[in-house]
């Protein structure tokens, strides 16, 4: 009973713990003081090269891709199109739909993102949270998605990305996003 008892005390903090602890726990707040300031206006506008890896839920990577992206603005209207190649030689293509709103507010659409995500533009930071379809080839499952992108001073984006299904991590994406010519 002193077993099955402590057994369940572990499973709960192990699936609570990262709300206050680690990536999960950063706040919009906690970069707002900082710069240089992230305007996905300027930042996610015209031909963008990705590079990236993706851990499984052992820390090991699964896959790693590269990705052409390309987004245009109207106000604060914009589309980023996204062209994934995996290192299987899948492709993947994803279309966002932005709208900035009042004090950094961010809604996000994709075909393969189930509802709405919202988002926070916060000093040099953009903090996404949504839930993903993932394609049929990797379960066809929805994950709760925690999306950090960090604009470094040269310009560069470092996207961090984590997958939870039932509050436990199944999946991280690390990546760069450099502007590139027209």
């Amino acid at each position: 009973m002193l077993i099955a008892f402590a057994f369940v005390l572990a499973a709960i903090a192990a699936v609570v713990a990262p709300l206050f602890i680690g990536f999960r726990s950063q706040k919009p707040s906690h970069y707002a003081a900082k710069g240089p300031a992230f305007d996905p206006r300027r930042d996610l506008n015209g031909p963008i090269q990705c590079e990236g890896v993706i851990y499984g839920p052992t820390g090991r990577i699964t896959s790693r891709f590269v990705a052409r992206m390309d987004g245009k603005w109207e106000g604060n209207r914009g589309v980023l199109s996204e062209r994934f190649q995996y290192d299987n030689g899948e492709e993947q293509d994803r279309e966002w739909r932005l709208t900035l709103g009042n004090e950094g507010r961010i809604r996000a659409e994709a075909d393969d993102v189930v509802g709405a995500g919202q988002g926070t533009v916060s000093g040099p930071t953009v903090q996404m949270l949504y839930n993903l379809r993932l394609p049929k080839s990797a379960g066809g499952v929805v994950v709760n998605v925690t999306d950090w992108m960090y604009l470094a001073e040269n310009g560069t984006i470092i996207n961090r990305s984590q997958f939870h299904k039932f509050g436990v991590k199944v999946a991280e994406l690390v990546a760069t996003m450099r502007r590139v010519p027209a």
